[in-house]
């Protein structure tokens, strides 16, 4: 690799539930040093649900932004799970919809500036609905909204959060 910046002394600054950070000292191609603060991060998936020409999505309080989003469901890797088994778990204790097998899409790197996080996106296309189980400490509502409303919703700005775009582009152009 070109232009691949080799580790030298890896510090955790902090280890918590769902994430750590590190200070690391690497050493650059031009054989000069700097540091970089990484925030590690096990992954999560999302997934991306239509019926009827309509899509699902959560509507969620951020607590990072101080506002609710609206997002496709989506949530952090269990120890043992594979992706596709998170897609499927978080589809349905976020909205109450089992899906039968989840389609892998693609990868996205969330911000590659200073996470190692990977989400999987997925889609589901054969469900049935049933009940929603929340975590103890999440409160969100699952919403169906129709493709030609997404697509001004997007335009006006009100859907922000990454993951739910890019999978948004893939059902509203990529999948035609």
């Amino acid at each position: 690799m070109e232009f691949e910046e080799k580790t030298l002394k890896p510090t955790t600054i902090y280890s918590g539930k769902i994430l750590s950070l590190s200070r690391d000292e690497v050493s650059l191609p031009d054989g000069k040093t700097a540091i970089r603060e990484i925030v590690h991060h096990g992954g999560g998936s999302c997934v991306l649900c239509e019926k009827n020409d309509k899509i699902l999505f959560v509507k969620q309080y951020r607590y990072a932004y101080k506002k609710e989003l609206l997002e496709i469901p989506a949530g952090k890797k269990n120890e043992g799970e594979t992706p596709e088994q998170t897609a499927l778990r978080e589809l349905k204790e976020e909205t109450g919809i089992v899906g039968k097998k989840a389609q892998h899409l693609f990868d996205v790197y969330p911000s590659p500036g200073y996470t190692d996080e990977v989400i999987k996106i997925y889609k589901v296309s054969e469900f049935y609905e049933s009940e929603s189980c929340l975590d103890d400490d999440e409160f969100l509502r699952a919403v169906w909204i129709e493709k030609s409303q997404v697509i001004q919703m997007i335009k006006n700005g009100e859907i922000k959060d990454g993951k739910t775009l890019i999978a948004l582009l893939y059902a509203l152009k990529l999948s035609d």
